[in-house]
């Protein structure tokens, strides 16, 4: 006996990649629905060697089904979330709305599957942003051997992190720099992307911070721990699919380079490729696809006694959205609704 299980935002690229990453781990499925919204009614997306056709978000009737993932943005899910999670549907949110709620769990299953436990006060699971999910994946580890007092990190954030308009405007810019008859003005970024980067993402808040970097502070303080010190910078890069991170940590207790690659190629979802030669680091371009979260150059930080630096890299539409959420759904399943 499977799930019953709802896709909302099935047309867009995360929901996409939701019902691949199903149909790829083969979650055990009944039966499956794709939602969307009334302009995109009808349209086909792929489950595995199936077809289905989008059903109207706005009519759906949740009642009877066991879990719904929802990548509809913040203003959809405040409007359709409610309501499913009522009809006794377990959402697993991939939007911001509910991150921040403390009675609604923030999980990445290799970090804190335990917190999965805490859903039935709203029947809402919250996925965490894309920046932070891979970068706590690498923390946990390291943070249960030698405790992590603070974190510096610098991020480089591929284009599909805005989703279609921004892989499109990236597109769009680099075909006008090559045809001078084109122009191309910016419409989702402030500033061209097009063979720029731009450290600007999401709005900018008082203290000068953007709503990108304090969401990494403030979701990595929910998952690992909230004594750990958060310092993030947010970039936009002209790379299509997948982030980077350069992290640098500080540690209670001295925690040896050889030990950490240890431990990372030891941990959960991580894959370490950290080989001191020309190529011996994995690139955005090479975790397209892929499940694992990437650690290379890992090396020790001499400016302070307990400290280490190294380079993280993840396919956001993955690890990022789509496949956090189903390895949420697969955990809910095994600790709680046990079904399948």
């Amino acid at each position: 006996m499977g799930y019953k299980v709802v896709v909302a935002g099935a047309t867009g690229n995360v929901g996409r990649e939701m019902l691949n990453i199903l149909a790829e781990r083969e979650f055990p499925v009944d039966e499956i629905a794709a939602l969307a919204s009334r302009r995109s009614l009808g349209t086909e997306v792929s489950f595995g060697e199936k077809t289905l056709k989008t059903q109207d978000l706005d009519t759906f009737d949740f009642t009877g089904w066991d879990i719904a993932l929802f990548a509809v943005g913040s203003g959809p899910t405040k409007e359709y979330a409610p309501k499913a999670a009522a009809a006794g549907c377990v959402v697993i949110d991939n939007s911001s709305l509910y991150r921040y709620d403390p009675d609604v769990p923030l999980v990445v299953p290799e970090v804190n599957p335990e917190a999965v436990d805490g859903y039935a006060k709203k029947n809402i699971i919250a996925n965490p942003n894309c920046s932070t999910a891979q970068m706590v994946v690498a923390l946990k580890p390291l943070h249960d051997r030698a405790k992590i007092k603070r974190v510096v990190v610098s991020t480089y954030q591929s284009v599909s992190g805005s989703g279609k308009e921004g892989i499109d405007e990236l597109w769009d810019q680099t075909k006008s720099i090559y045809n001078p008859t084109q122009d191309y003005e910016p419409k989702k970024f402030t500033k061209q992307i097009a063979f720029n980067v731009i450290p600007h993402i999401d709005v900018f808040m008082e203290d000068g911070s953007t709503k990108e970097e304090w969401k990494m502070v403030a979701e990595t303080k929910k998952i690992v721990d909230p004594s750990i010190k958060v310092t993030a910078t947010c970039v936009r890069v002209p790379v299509f699919v997948g982030h980077s991170e350069s992290i640098n940590i500080e540690t209670e207790e001295f925690l040896d380079e050889d030990e950490a690659r240890d431990i990372l190629r030891e941990a959960p979802g991580i894959m370490v490729i950290d080989k001191r030669e020309d190529g011996g680091y994995v690139t955005p371009i090479e975790c397209v696809g892929d499940y694992a979260t990437f650690i290379s150059r890992i090396r020790q930080d001499s400016t302070i006694d307990n400290g280490l630096n190294f380079w993280c890299v993840s396919d956001n539409l993955r690890k990022g959205a789509a496949l956090n959420a189903v390895q949420i759904a697969e955990t809910l399943g095994k600790r709680v609704l046990k079904k399948g």
